[in-house]
């Protein structure tokens, strides 16, 4: 809110100036979708927490729901000439609410778009185990260091050298707040400088 009030009064101040004018509109428009995206944010956060939105678990094709988790952070990956690379059976069913799957499965792959460099990569795998299946996000990336590891998963927590790129610190909470309500947990893997997996399971049946 600050620098959309900033942008404006700069707005207001150069009204001959075309040029400094339309940064100044681009601007804004990047601190708009910001708010918008804190927002939904806090909202689905407080829906889960307070229990107005219930997670509804039934047999799901897994696969489908990677597949729409996916092609949501396409764009991001191709900008970054990351490359995705996915291994799941087409048949494999999680006992899982589908779209509150796809919401925490999407909060790991953009988390990992975000912080792998460009170039890099990012690979999926989903394997059937005895009693839950698992969901494996691993990247390229800048790792997370171990000391980090125990807060990375709190609310608003966000490490101190990733502070210049955008975020809000709720992504990794809200994800596993989603695989915990589905009798399931979560895993991370990772070195400085080594990349990181991210590890979901769900129950098979």
């Amino acid at each position: 809110m600050a620098n959309i009030k900033i942008y404006l009064e700069i707005l207001e101040e150069e009204q001959e100036d075309k040029v400094r004018r339309q940064e100044c509109i681009g601007k804004l428009i990047k601190q708009t979708e910001r708010l918008d995206f804190l927002m939904q944010s806090l909202v689905k956060l407080s829906r889960l927490e307070t229990g107005i939105i219930e997670i509804c678990e039934k047999d799901t094709k897994i696969f489908e729901v990677l597949g729409l988790a996916v092609a949501a952070v396409v764009p991001g990956a191709e900008a970054k000439e990351i490359s995705v690379h996915v291994d799941c059976p087409e048949t494999l069913k999680l006992f899982c609410d589908a779209k509150w799957t796809q919401e925490a499965i999407f909060n790991l792959l953009e988390n990992a778009v975000k912080y792998t460099p460009k170039g890099g990569s990012i690979y999926i795998s989903v394997m059937e185990q005895e009693v839950f299946g698992k969901i494996s996000i691993r990247d390229t990336g800048r790792g997370i260091p171990a000391e980090h590891q125990a807060q990375i998963f709190q609310r608003f927590y966000r490490e101190p050298e990733v502070h210049d790129e955008d975020g809000i610190g709720i992504g990794l909470y809200l994800a596993r707040k989603i695989v915990t309500m589905q009798d399931g947990y979560m895993e991370v893997h990772s070195e400085s400088g080594k990349g990181a997996e991210f590890c979901i399971y769900l129950p098979m049946k």
